[in-house]
C-alpha cells in the first residue's frame, strides 16, 4: 500500500496570465467495468472496499473544456455544461459539487469561465459507468490545464493526479484514468494501492487476460430509479455491510492468484458471484431496492444453461443497473457470438447492445 500525502496534490504555484485568451482542453474517458465490485463508501469518497476493474476500449465520453480568464472574479465557480450540444442546467449542481470538492488542489478553477462541452457513445445514468467516463475526462482536462500555466508535471503524476481529483466526483472514476486492469482502494497485498487514487494493476496477468470481450446487453437505458449516490449511502446502516466488505477483501487476493495462472472458470465463477452479491446488497438494503428487470434474469439464465451444456468459456457481469456485461476470451469467440446474435437480442431494448473489449498491455 501507498503512503499518501494530499499535499502533494495541491497546485500551489501558477500563471493564469499564461492563458490570454479563451483556450480548450480536451480529453476522453473510457468506462470502465468493475470484476471485484466497490459499494459503499467512507467520507471524502474513500471507498469500503478496494475493487479492480477493466477499462473498456470502445465505450467512453469525449470532453472539452473551454477555458476563458475571467474579467471579474468571483468567489464562485463560472460554469455552463452542453450535452450533446444542448445546454444542460440539471447537470450542473453535480459538476459544482465537484468542482467545490476540487477546490483546495486547484485554486485556479475561480480565474475562469468554463464551458464544458460533452457526449458519450453510449447510454448515460443506465448502469454503464457513464459518470466515471464523464467525470475522468473533465479531470484529465483540468490536469491538463496545468500545464499551460507554467506548471511542469510528469505523465506518471497529472494521471495520478486526475485519478486522485476525479475520485472526488465519481468514486469509480478513478480506474477510467488507467487503461487495461486497474485497482482503486488499499489492499495489503497490492503495492502502491491507496484509497485516494487508483494504480494500474501491478502483478503478473496470465496472456488469456489481455485481451478479453465485453459485449453490452442493453437491457434499460433509462436513468436509475435509484442512484449510485443513494445506493452507497444505504451501506451504511446494511446489515450485512461489514460481511460484504470483507468478503471482498477476500475476493481480490482470489483474483490476484487466478489472474496470474490464468484459470478462466474461477475468474468467471468470481465475477459472477461479485456481481450478484453487488444486487444483493442492494435487494436487503433499507429501504431496498432491485435494479435488475426481468430480462436481466432471463439473459443470466440463458447464459447459464450455455455454460452447462456446451463448456464454453461466456460469463457475466453487472454494474448497478439493469444492464448485463458478457466477459469471454478469443476461444470459442465465434460460437459465443453465434449464440449472443441468435438467443439473447430478444431480451433487450429494440436489439440495442455494444460490442466492446478490455485489453491488457
Amino acid at each position: 500500500m501507498s503512503s499518501f500525502k494530499k499535499s502533494a496534490f495541491i497546485t500551489k504555484s501558477y500563471n493564469v496570465s499564461s492563458i490570454s485568451q479563451e483556450y480548450t482542453l480536451k480529453a476522453i474517458g473510457s468506462s470502465n467495468i468493475a470484476l471485484i465490485k466497490y459499494w459503499g463508501k467512507k467520507n471524502g469518497q474513500i471507498p469500503a472496499n478496494p475493487s479492480i476493474s477493466y477499462t473498456l476500449t470502445k465505450s467512453h465520453t469525449c470532453s472539452e473544456l473551454i477555458c476563458s480568464p475571467r474579467k471579474n472574479k468571483t468567489d464562485d465557480f463560472s460554469i455552463k455544461v452542453v450535452f450533446f450540444g444542448k445546454e444542460r442546467s440539471d447537470f450542473l449542481p453535480k459538476i459544482r459539487e465537484f468542482f467545490k470538492r476540487i477546490l483546495p488542489y486547484c485554486l485556479y478553477l475561480l480565474d475562469f469561465d468554463f464551458v464544458l462541452n460533452t457526449h458519450n457513445n453510449f447510454p448515460h445514468s443506465s448502469g454503464i459507468a457513464s459518470s466515471a467516463s464523464s467525470m475522468s475526462a473533465l479531470a484529465l482536462c483540468i490536469c491538463e490545464l496545468e500545464s499551460h500555466m507554467g506548471i511542469t508535471l510528469s505523465e506518471d503524476f497529472l494521471l495520478k493526479k486526475a485519478s486522485f481529483l476525479s475520485r472526488l466526483g465519481s468514486g469509480s472514476a478513478c480506474r477510467s484514468i488507467y487503461s487495461g486492469l486497474v485497482v482503486w482502494g488499499a489492499h495489503e497485498k497490492i503495492i502502491g494501492s491507496d484509497d485516494h487514487y487508483a494504480i494500474p494493476y501491478p502483478y503478473e496477468v496470465h496472456k488469456v487476460f489481455h485481451r478479453f470481450n465485453n459485449f453490452i446487453l442493453l437491457v434499460d437505458i433509462s436513468p436509475k430509479k435509484v442512484s449510485s449516490t443513494l445506493g452507497h449511502k444505504l451501506m451504511n446502516k446494511h446489515p450485512y455491510a461489514k460481511e460484504r466488505f470483507l468478503a471482498a477483501y477476500k475476493n481480490i487476493q482470489e483474483l490476484i492468484f487466478i489472474l496470474k495462472n490464468g484459470d478462466v472458470e474461477a475468474f468467471g465463477t468470481l465475477i459472477e458471484h461479485e456481481a450478484l452479491s453487488l444486487h444483493a446488497m442492494m435487494m436487503t438494503a433499507y429501504p431496498s431496492f432491485v435494479l435488475m428487470k426481468p430480462d436481466t434474469l432471463k439473459i443470466i439464465e440463458k447464459v447459464w444453461n450455455l455454460r452447462r451444456e456446451q463448456k464454453i468459456s461466456l460469463y457475466f457481469t453487472l454494474d448497478a443497473g439493469a444492464n448485463v456485461h458478457l466477459l469471454y476470451p478469443e476461444k470459442d469467440i465465434e460460437k459465443i457470438q453465434d449464440f449472443i446474435n441468435q438467443e439473447l437480442p430478444m431480451y433487450t431494448l429494440e436489439n440495442k447492445f455494444i460490442r466492446d473489449s478490455c485489453r491488457y498491455d
